[in-house]
C-alpha cells in the first residue's frame, strides 16, 4: 500500500486487503470501521481539497490494537473473556487524539491474549502469518498490527509495548517500531498488562512514519525529523546479555550493521552494562509484569480460567508467588536501576543491539509448551530492557537479510526526538 492517492482511495484499497479471503485479513483485522472510516476519509479529502488539512496524520489509514477503547464496544484485549464485557464508555485518549488529527481508522487489529506474549500467537483468533514466510509467526502481542501494515490493511499501527510488544513484530515482520519514553503518551483507556511499563507506539514502514504518529499520541505539534551526523555519533553495543544465543542471520547482520557504523566514523564500543544483570535479579522470582498482570487477573482466572489461552494463563500465574512486600521491593530495586542506567546513557548517543536474537520461528517450532516458551522467552529478552529501564526504544528493519532482522537502538528518557534523528540516519545507511 502506497501512501499516492487520495484518503478514499487508499481506504478502499485497505478495506479490500481486508476483505481478500485468500490473505490474513480475518486474523489480522478482527473489527472493521468500514463505515466510519469511509466518512473520516471523505472528510480528510475535503480538507485536503480546501487547504485545511489537520497535519501530517490527516487521512491516513490507521489501525488500532484490540485493547483499546472504543466508544460503545466492549474492549476484548484479544480475549474470550471480555468479548461479551460491558461496552466502552469513551474512546481511549490516544483513539480521540488520532481522530482530533483527522487520521481514518480502518480497524482493531488482533493480539496476543492480553499483550501476555512476543510469539504472537492468539488460540481464540487466529494467528496471522508472518508477510515474509506464512508458516511462521508475526511476533506479538501486536501481531496483527504488523500484518496490517505490511499487507497494506493500513499504513500505521498503533499497539503498545510492555515488553517489546511493538518492536518484536515489527523486527520480525520487517517494519519499524517505536516504543516511546513511557510517561510522554496516556496509557488510559488501554487495558493494562502492567501499568508500570506499559507504553503506547506505532508501527509503521519508515522512521517518519512512526515520529509522525508519536508526535500526535504524545499530543505534540508536528515536527521535521532532521537525519543525525553519523560523524562521531557515539554508540555503545553492550556485550553481555543481549548477544547471548543470536541465530547466524541476526549475528552476520548485526557485524554488517556494525561495520558500516564504523565506515561512517561512528565510535562503536564494545561496553558491560552491569545494569542487566541487576534486571535480571529483580525479575528473579517473576518479572514486574507478570506480578501486576496477576493482580489484575486473579479474580477473572478464579470464574473463567478455562476461556484463558492455557500459555497465557500459566504465564500469569506465576505472578503469584510475589507478594506484596516482595512487589513493593521489585519496584525500590527498579527504580534505583533506572537511575543507574540513565547515568550509564549519559556517555553515548544510543545503545544498540539486534532487536530480537533468533529470526521469527516457524509455527511448528511453537506447537509444544517447551518450544513456546522458548521462542518467547528469547523474543522478550533484548526488548524487556528498554521497558525496564524507561528507554525510548525503536526497531530498525536491516536490509538484505534473508528474513527480517530488527536492529534496536536505545536512547535516554525523553530524548525520544534525538532518537528519531538517529534512527533516521541508521535507516539511511542499513535500511
Amino acid at each position: 500500500m502506497t501512501s499516492m492517492g487520495s484518503a478514499r482511495e487508499r481506504l478502499d484499497q485497505a478495506l479490500e486487503r481486508i476483505a481478500d479471503p485468500g490473505g490474513e485479513g480475518a486474523r489480522a483485522v478482527l473489527t472493521v470501521y468500514a463505515d466510519e472510516a469511509r466518512a473520516a476519509a471523505d472528510a480528510a479529502d475535503q480538507r485536503a481539497k480546501d487547504g485545511a488539512a489537520l497535519g501530517p496524520l490527516d487521512g491516513a489509514i490507521v489501525s488500532i490494537k484490540d485493547l483499546f477503547d472504543v466508544a460503545g464496544e466492549p474492549t476484548r484485549a484479544g480475549s474470550k473473556i471480555l468479548a461479551d464485557a460491558p461496552t466502552a464508555t469513551s474512546d481511549a485518549p490516544v483513539v480521540q487524539r488520532l481522530h482530533a488529527a483527522g487520521a481514518v481508522i480502518v480497524g482493531k487489529t488482533n493480539m496476543s491474549e492480553f499483550a501476555f506474549t512476543g510469539v504472537g500467537a492468539n488460540p481464540h483468533y487466529g494467528t496471522p502469518g508472518n508477510p515474509a514466510d506464512r508458516a511462521r509467526v508475526p511476533g506479538g502481542s501486536s501481531s496483527g498490527a504488523a500484518v496490517a501494515v505490511t499487507d497494506g490493511m493500513c499504513e500505521t499501527s498503533i499497539g503498545t509495548d510492555t515488553g517489546g510488544s511493538t518492536r518484536i513484530p515489527a523486527a520480525l515482520c520487517g517494519l519499524v517500531g517505536y516504543k516511546p519514553t513511557k510517561h510522554r503518551v496516556p496509557t488510559d483507556g488501554a487495558f493494562p498488562l502492567s501499568p508500570t511499563l506499559d507504553s503506547v507506539g506505532p508501527i509503521a514502514r519508515t522512521v517518519a512514519g512512526c515520529a509522525k504518529a508519536d508526535a500526535v499520541l504524545a499530543g505534540e505539534k508536528p515536527w521535521v525529523i532532521e537525519p543525525a551526523g553519523l560523524n562521531g555519533l557515539r554508540l555503545g553495543v553492550p556485550q553481555n546479555l543481549v548477544l547471548d544465543d543470536l541465530d547466524f542471520t541476526v549475528s552476520r547482520a548485526l557485524d554488517v550493521a556494525l561495520g558500516q557504523f564504523m565506515r561512517a566514523n561512528a565510535i562503536v564500543s564494545a561496553i558491560e552494562c552491569p545494569e542487566f544483570a541487576g534486571m535480571e535479579n529483580v525479575n528473579r522470582v517473576a518479572t514486574i509484569p507478570t506480578a501486576e498482570a496477576w493482580r489484575i487477573h486473579r479474580d477473572w482466572l478464579a470464574e473463567r480460567g478455562a476461556d484463558y489461552d492455557p500459555r497465557v494463563k500459566w504465564r500469569i500465574e506465576l505472578g503469584s508467588r510475589v507478594d506484596d512486600a516482595a512487589y513493593a521491593h521489585m519496584l525500590e530495586e527498579r527504580a534505583a536501576l533506572v537511575k543507574a542506567m540513565d547515568a550509564r546513557l549519559s556517555q553515548y548517543d544510543a545503545l544498540v543491539f539486534p532487536t530480537t536474537p533468533i529470526v521469527a520461528p516457524t509455527l511448528a517450532e511453537i506447537e509444544s509448551d517447551e518450544g513456546f516458551q522458548r521462542a518467547n522467552r528469547l523474543l522478550l529478552r533484548n526488548t524487556a530492557i528498554g521497558n525496564f529501564f524507561d528507554l525510548c526504544a525503536i526497531s530498525l528493519p536491516l536490509a538484505g537479510t534473508p528474513l527480517p532482522v530488527g536492529l534496536m537502538v536505545l536512547a535516554r528518557r525523553d530524548h525520544d526526538r534525538r532518537l528519531f534523528n538517529i534512527a533516521a540516519a541508521i535507516e539511511r545507511l542499513c535500511c
